[in-house]
Parts: C-alpha cells; sequence; structure tokens
C-alpha cells in the first residue's frame, strides 16, 4: 500500500493544467483498482502471509 499511496503524493506544482489533473485522475484510479484487487483478494493474500510476513501484491505504474 505504501506504493500506491507514494504514487498518489506526486507534487504537480502550483499551476495545474489539464494534463496534471489527468495525471493525477489516472494515479486515483490505479490507487482504487489496487485496493479493489486487494480486496477481492483478501483471503488469498492473507494466506500468502502466512509463508511471507508482509508481502503485498505489486503496485505498477
Amino acid at each position: 500500500m505504501y506504493i500506491a499511496f507514494s504514487a498518489l503524493q506526486q507534487s504537480t506544482g502550483e499551476n495545474h493544467n489539464q494534463k496534471d489533473t489527468s495525471n493525477e485522475h489516472e494515479a486515483l484510479q490505479r490507487f482504487e483498482a489496487y485496493r479493489a484487487a486487494c480486496e477481492k483478494y483478501r483471503d488469498e493474500i492473507i494466506a500468502i502471509q502466512k509463508y511471507m510476513p508482509g508481502w503485498m501484491p505489486a503496485f505498477n505504474r
């Protein structure tokens, strides 16, 4: 989750143009998709974490 959170923390500066807004929207969509996938496969993630403590699916950007 840290990787997903850090992707949302990217600074776009004070001048928000359409591209910056689009990039922020895309980052938010990717984070929401990652969160939904983690929720959907919650039981599988818990099972994997029994053998690999702290493991989380990669958040590819």
